[in-house]
């Protein structure tokens, strides 16, 4: 019988086996990280477009339109920039799409998928899968992934949740849905394979973290004390610090990026220069997720 916190108890009362149930129900098992990447690569490069565009106020139940407005600069704006950049430097990238998002811009979908990037699973609506029970996320998320399959022609095989939200539920949900990868745990740098209650999944986990998201250094919200504080200059220097220690370690450099945030005039420059120096580096793989996962699973040993 699975015990919830809900159950009532402070933690400090909590017997050993219910804070030991907690702490596996998702938890970082064997590392993934490859013995070499692709074409003798020393490091893996993906970056990710989180395409919320305009469902985080109607998630929120937010009706209005200024704020409905920042989310369609993303589709308006922000993609087309981003699809240049791309097509500028011949590689993929892999964007994560609520089902509704998908839903206003299909032709969007359809046009990146075209270009060869990755169309991933981020929720129907950008829910808070924490706070739905189980057969209302899982049918969200079965939902999501007809629609999205139904765009693009292509069966999505990873998930990021919206916000990173994984509820108690979600590992179980991933795994009914017999998807490769998950993005939304931070158990590491390198990719792993999730365990769930001491058993292996077969799950590949590629971490991302909220230092490597444009979002948490660039969110306005009106009427609240978030602001940008961050400087694009000083972003980069963040971002590239972090390329720079993956590089080092020949490990995996995952980005996390959304269009109606990195996609303005002042913050798309410092995306431009961060692939100028991944480039002349040398030795990168730019992948999209989907590659990285399955890259990580059949070099794994034993296999997965």
């Amino acid at each position: 019988m699975s015990i919830s916190v809900a159950d009532g108890l402070e933690p400090w009362r909590w017997e050993e086996d219910q804070w030991r149930e907690i702490v596996g129900r998702a938890r970082a098992g064997r590392s993934l990280k490859p013995t070499h990447w692709p074409n003798g690569a020393r490091c893996a490069v993906a970056l990710s477009f989180d395409a919320d565009h305009e469902t985080i106020p109607l998630r929120d139940n937010d009706e209005s339109p200024m704020r409905i407005s920042q989310g369609q600069y993303g589709n308006r704006q922000g993609i087309p920039r981003i699809r240049k950049l791309l097509e500028t430097h011949s590689i993929p990238a892999t964007f994560f799409y609520p089902a509704v998002s998908a839903l206003l811009h299909p032709d969007e979908v359809r046009g990146i998928a075209q270009d060869g990037n990755e169309i991933g699973i981020h929720s129907w609506i950008h829910e808070k899968n924490t706070d739905l029970p189980y057969e209302n996320e899982r049918e969200l998320s079965l939902r999501a992934a007809d629609t999205l399959t139904g765009l693009t022609g292509v069966r999505p095989v990873g998930m990021r949740t919206a916000s990173w939200d994984f509820s108690v539920n979600t590992l179980r949900i991933i795994r009914e849905m017999g998807l490769l990868y998950d993005s939304s745990l931070m158990a590491d740098d390198e990719p792993y394979e999730i365990i769930a209650d001491g058993e292996p999944t077969g799950i590949v986990e590629l971490p991302p973290e909220w230092i490597r998201d444009d979002a948490v250094y660039f969110n306005m919200l009106r009427f609240s004390a978030l602001r940008p504080y961050t400087a694009p200059s000083a972003v980069e220097e963040i971002f590239r610090a972090e390329f720079d220690g993956a590089w080092e370690e020949g490990g995996l450099f995952l980005l996390t990026m959304h269009p109606h945030v990195i996609g303005h005039r002042s913050r798309m420059p410092l995306l431009a220069r961060l692939v100028e120096h991944m480039k002349q580096k040398g030795g990168c793989w730019f992948a999209t997720h989907a590659q990285v996962a399955a890259w990580c699973r059949d070099q794994a040993v034993p296999p997965l």
